[in-house]
């Protein structure tokens, strides 16, 4: 890495931090602080949940572009990890769907993030969820441990996606799965055409494209990779639903599936 982009990445991080870190406030004043279009993002990609699922407050403070504690499917007794946990309201959701004897774990680089949180799980008073500090690129947890990891609308904010994925393969369990919302941009976009449509805190500049996104997968060892477009977030770049699965021990690729380092496009 250059001088130059050295600086450009740091200064990228700041930007993050101190928009999210505002977000985070907005939410604590008891305003919603969905970015940055209310009718893709937000509390609008979750229709029907009522005050028995979550506390308003958790909905309010929502960021996400999707319900990927859905999207993954999840199952009682499951763990399960969220990427960028925010406000609280996805592992308050997956908590539910996972019950008692399941384990949610949320993740998220922020104090502030992770006090509102923790005060919207209060409220919920679920006592299945571990709320963790740190970085996607960077997961403080054992290999293999969960067994589903959903995130939305995270992974693009990240300066070191191969990381990201490197790191979500490491920590699930064989046969484990992600499901993850997040904004990915069609194939015919160059990373500048992105970047004009969108800044990379307002989850834009920093999407990956189909494509990329597929290969990434598979680079780590991530199979059966799908992304399907749900939205429309700007001029061709969409929410999307993200799913794959890490393969059993010893289990064969199937004929003409995208292999580990080779192009899914």
């Amino acid at each position: 890495m250059t001088e130059t982009s050295a600086d450009t990445a740091g200064q990228l991080r700041e930007d993050v931090r101190a928009y999210y870190r505002a977000k985070a406030a907005e939410a604590e004043s008891g305003g919603a602080c969905c970015s940055p279009d209310p009718d893709t993002f937000g509390p609008a990609a979750y229709s029907g949940i009522g005050p028995d699922s979550a506390p308003g407050s958790a909905l309010l403070a929502s960021l996400g572009c999707g319900n990927p504690s859905a999207v993954a499917e999840l199952r009682e007794g499951e763990t399960v990890l969220d990427l960028g946990s925010g406000g609280g309201l996805d592992v308050i959701l997956s908590a539910r769907r996972v019950g008692p004897d399941g384990l949610v774990f949320g993740l998220d680089f922020l104090e502030e993030m992770l006090a509102l949180a923790g005060r919207n799980i209060a409220d919920a008073e679920m006592d299945n969820i571990v709320l963790l500090k740190g970085t996607i690129e960077a997961i403080p947890l054992p290999a293999g441990t969960v067994d589903v990891i959903i995130s939305n609308c995270v992974i693009n904010l990240s300066l070191d996606k191969p990381a990201v994925f490197a790191e979500m393969a490491r920590v699930l369990a064989s046969g484990g799965r992600i499901g993850i919302s997040d904004v990915v941009a069609e194939d015919r976009l160059s990373a500048a055409q992105r970047a004009e449509r969108g800044g990379h805190s307002q989850c834009i500049a920093g999407a990956l494209s189909v494509c990329e996104y597929k290969e990434l997968l598979s680079a780590v060892g991530l199979k059966d990779s799908e992304v399907v477009f749900t939205q429309e977030a700007a001029d061709g770049l969409h929410t999307a639903v993200i799913r794959a699965r890490k393969p059993v021990q010893n289990e064969a690729a199937a004929p003409g599936e995208c292999t580990p380092g080779g192009s899914c496009c």
